[in-house]
């Protein structure tokens, strides 16, 4: 089975026995929990877009390790071609979901992985290579949604992860063993752990010889044991429990952040992807990195066009469409927005093969995309509010609306223009709540700062990519300096 649909998906993650806390008790049915199964929708679409033969070329490719056609997701890159595609499928998903569809880290992982593990085994001599592509070849062959994990809970930052007060603030191996090794630690942040099948893990940043214990990277099943997740709140979280779909804003489709903890949790040896090679942990961090900031040159565009179309259909049922200065922050808006896609088709386009065959993005493009990532979708977001009006957060509750005495009052005063249902208008408003300041948030304005890095990250990146020095060589050229 090369192709799951949407409801094998679904099935496939119910059959699971993860353990999942959330307000300080055990969820007992992810799949079910109404707070929780609007991020398991989103996911589900990457499965059902792929059985569609209008999106078959975007959502899928063939594997030239199966010779099976294969979701997007679990395919490594052979092409500038793909890395087009990948930014493509990603806008297209954000354009119909409105939120994180979370197969992104896990997709990124494994190219990561892939050249990553070639490069250390020419290196060392170990195994790593072929145990990826084992594991890789599982998941595209059973087409399974995999969970990227990369950011440690860090503890002090001033304080490598050796010099820890509790090593467990970086997850490492505390034993090893003939047949695998045995780890502890957490990874924070985790968008889609609970949606997912299996977890790579990976480094979060570069080692020394002292942390080698700290450099390890493998695969295991989500609900593999002593692993557990907690999940994080997001602004209006609970409104999903009061059954108004009115109130959420965007009721179908969602994301979720999970600190994932593992409780000396053990990886058999062909599910290892480094252990102790600490030089190649940053290379690793890198490699992912740059995929992964690519990555917001798509899907934060898709859920761009969508708070973009909103603000515009506000506009028209607030009567304020023809104003001038509406329509300057609309095109704003779409030239903010349309930035961030050309950044995020332009590292593709530039992008290189490695020596392992597949290919890697422009990293200093891919670190410009994602610079702007942490600026533009503030401003989109800004922009949306001023043109939505105050209502956006001060409108009544559904509940209201459907009342007797209520009802009618609501409909009298808080109509815009008179072909448009209050209702109309109330929807939308709380669909730009929802984008702006409600759980979808989460997944596009404040991930947009600090998923795949923080904006220092990207800028330490572009000083050491930026080549200056070729750049002051060009200006002592053509004025005919010589030193």
């Amino acid at each position: 089975m090369a192709l799951m649909t949407g409801e094998q998906y679904i099935e496939s993650i119910r059959k699971l026995n993860m353990e999942v806390y959330m307000f300080g008790k055990r969820v007992e049915s992810p799949v079910d929990d109404p707070i929780l199964r609007p991020s398991l929708n989103s996911v589900r679409m990457t499965y059902d877009l792929a059985q569609m033969p209008e999106y078959q070329d975007l959502m899928t490719a063939v594997s030239p390790y199966t010779g099976e056609r294969v979701n997007r997701f679990t395919h490594i890159h052979q092409s500038t071609e793909d890395l087009v595609k990948k930014v493509k499928m990603q806008r297209l998903l954000g354009q119909q979901t409105a939120a994180c569809f979370q197969r992104c880290v896990g997709m990124d992982a494994f190219n990561a992985e892939f050249s990553t593990t070639y490069d250390t085994d020419q290196k060392y001599g170990t195994h790593y290579h072929e145990n990826f592509r084992k594991f890789m070849t599982y998941c595209q062959e059973n087409d399974l949604t995999v969970d990227g994990a990369m950011t440690d809970p860090k503890g002090d930052r001033s304080k490598a992860p050796s010099q820890q007060a509790d090593p467990d603030l970086f997850l490492h191996v505390v034993e090893r063993r003939a047949d695998g090794i045995v780890v502890r630690g957490a990874k924070a942040h985790q968008t889609g752990a609970l949606n997912s099948h299996e977890i790579i893990v990976m480094p979060t940043q570069s080692m020394k010889a002292e942390d080698a214990d700290y450099a390890v990277s493998f695969a295991l099943p989500v609900d593999a044991k002593g692993i557990y997740m907690i999940i994080g709140r997001q602004s209006c979280d609970t409104r999903k429990l009061e059954g108004s779909e009115m109130d959420v804003g965007n009721a179908e489709f969602g994301g979720v952040e999970a600190l994932v903890v593992f409780d000396d949790v053990f990886v058999p040896n062909d599910r290892i992807f480094l252990n102790g090679e600490y030089e190649f942990a940053g290379v690793l961090v890198e490699r992912f990195a740059g995929y992964h900031r690519q990555s917001y040159g798509g899907c934060k565009v898709g859920v761009g066009d969508v708070l973009i179309g909103a603000a515009a259909v506000a506009a028209e049922y607030n009567g304020a469409a023809k104003a001038s200065h509406i329509k300057d922050k609309l095109i704003e808006m779409t030239h903010l927005n349309e930035t961030l896609y050309a950044c995020g088709i332009a590292c593709s386009a530039e992008g290189h093969p490695t020596e392992s065959g597949n290919y890697l993005i422009d990293l200093l493009l891919a670190n410009v995309c994602k610079q702007n990532v942490t600026r533009f979708p503030y401003e989109i977001v800004r922009l949306a509010e001023d043109i939505a009006g105050g209502l956006m957060v001060t409108a009544p509750s559904e509940a209201d609306l459907r009342d007797p005495k209520l009802g009618p009052v609501i409909e009298k005063y808080l109509k815009g223009v008179d072909s448009v249902p209050t209702e109309n208008r109330l929807r939308i408003l709380r669909l730009i709540e929802n984008l702006a300041l409600g759980t979808a948030a989460v997944g596009y304005r404040t991930e947009s700062m600090h998923g795949a890095g923080s904006p220092q990250a990207q800028r330490i990146m572009i000083s050491r990519q930026g080549n200056l020095e070729h750049k002051k060589a060009l200006a002592k050229k053509l004025a005919h300096i010589k030193e």
